[in-house]
């Protein structure tokens, strides 16, 4: 896997490059010579975020692949008294 590194103008020069090499690895696109941007191959992306789940396959989804152990932290409300004389 390689990483490529180009200037803003230069993807903006030409985007089809920078999809080109990013099917080797990374690109880094900078901004003033700092990185700014990174652009990945789906399959890489995919790879890296754990892949995703359509709206199909989440209803599809048997009960036993379902991870319902979610405990939803209490909301803390502060109530105070009404100012009622005035």
């Amino acid at each position: 896997m390689s990483t490529t590194t180009i200037s803003s103008r230069e993807f903006n020069q030409s985007a089809s490059e920078a999809k080109k090499a990013s099917a080797n690895g990374p690109v880094f696109i900078t901004d003033r010579g700092r990185p700014s941007h990174v652009l990945l191959n789906i399959d890489e992306y995919r790879r890296l975020t754990g892949g995703f789940t359509t709206l199909l396959e989440a209803v599809a989804m048997k009960e036993d692949d379902v991870n319902d152990e979610f405990d939803a932290p209490r909301a803390e409300i502060g109530i105070r008294a009404a100012d009622l004389d005035e």
